[in-house]
């Protein structure tokens, strides 16, 4: 069977799970034709993903968070105004994409969250099944709910992926743990790629971290100025900085690079991020104690499914709404209980989704 995936390019996740997928279908003897990627004015495509993917990758205009001026949180209300008044900059991008779907007639497309890239599906009127995957179709499963304050925000990311998911013939909903699907929705285990699965945990005297908005590196500077005996390593998309950014002896900001950040996960102490779901994973697998610093309502939601829901006494991570690294490292020796099945859970991966893409 023949795919072609239409990826958001927001942040490190929706990158490394198509990554990943690519991988599962070529090693069944499938094929994947294209990946077309989201792109946006403040972010680079990683050299990681361009580099390792065997499909040929082509990148268009997409929605996506407009930061705010202190570069640490979405701002709404710009992120709002900017798309609304670049609606004809998308035109192009949907014309891109129909015209590819029409050129290639995959057997399937895949869409890792992308509003566009549903659009443009159902305008090109290809005869294929649209499969939609990411953790946020979870919050819309009938069994999920959030407390009735702080989490308002919910139902507007609950709209989103109900548009992004309209009409698709199956939605792959990534969670922490097992729940029973219903109707089009399927609950599966994370795509975590074999070298995150081959990696053997240590235990470094650092701190790792990922920050999805530098201006969360000043929580860290501060933090740093009265602890600099302990050994910080953070990773963030900042490519107009050198790509390791010594800061002393003890505190260094590294531009993103894949295998890098891997292995500084498998050796960390302990691990501090903006709560994206694909390195909350990682760390889960991994063992590692976690903090979640949401940068903005689907990060928010991350961070309660990742330390609220769980059965019994689990609890891998913990919450704050700046880098308070203390609390990390008390969570870390007080508190942190890992995630017992989750490595089980993850493992079954291959086999689930080799499924779900395959039986139409």
């Amino acid at each position: 069977m023949r795919y072609v995936f239409i990826i958001q390019g927001e942040g490190r996740g929706h990158l490394t799970q198509a990554m990943t997928m690519e991988r599962l279908l070529l090693d069944a003897g499938h094929e994947v034709s294209l990946m077309l990627v989201g792109k946006s004015p403040v972010r680079k495509l990683p050299a990681f993903f361009s580099e390792g993917v065997a499909a040929p990758v082509e990148q268009f205009e997409s929605v996506n968070f407009v930061p705010s001026s202190n570069n640490r949180k979405a701002d709404y209300a710009r992120t709002g105004l900017y798309n609304f008044f670049n609606l004809s900059a998308y035109l192009p991008s949907v014309r891109k994409i129909v015209k590819r779907l029409k050129d290639i007639k995959p057997d399937v497309v895949v869409n890792f969250y992308d509003l566009i890239g549903t659009n443009a599906f159902h305008l090109s009127r290809i005869d294929a099944p649209l499969v939609c995957v990411g953790h946020q179709f979870l919050f819309t499963h009938k069994d999920f709910s959030f407390p009735t304050f702080g989490y308002e925000g919910h139902v507007a990311l609950n709209m989103m992926s109900e548009a992004i998911s309209f009409r698709a013939s199956r939605i792959l909903a990534l969670s922490f743990r097992n729940m029973a699907g219903y109707g089009k929705l399927r609950v599966v285990p994370p795509l975590l790629r074999p070298e995150v699965l081959s990696l053997q945990p240590g235990q470094g005297d650092y701190i790792h971290g990922y920050l999805l908005n530098s201006g969360f590196s000043k929580d860290v500077l501060e933090w740093h100025s009265k602890h600099p005996d302990i050994p910080l390593h953070f990773f963030w998309d900042r490519a107009d900085e050198a790509p390791v950014k010594v800061i002393d002896e003890t505190l260094s900001f590294h531009y993103l690079d894949d295998r890098k950040f891997l292995e500084m996960m498998a050796g960390c102490r302990a691990y501090a991020s903006t709560a994206g779901f694909e390195s909350i994973c990682e760390a889960m697998y991994l063992g590692k104690p976690l903090l979640m610093v949401p940068s903005h309502i689907e990060q928010k939601c991350n961070a309660y499914d990742a330390c609220e829901c769980w059965p019994d006494k689990t609890r891998p991570a913990c919450t704050s709404y700046r880098f308070d690294l203390d609390k990390l490292l008390g969570f870390a020796e007080e508190g942190f209980v890992p995630a017992s099945d989750f490595p089980e859970w993850v493992r079954s991966a291959s086999s689930v989704f080799l499924n779900e893409l395959t039986d139409f």
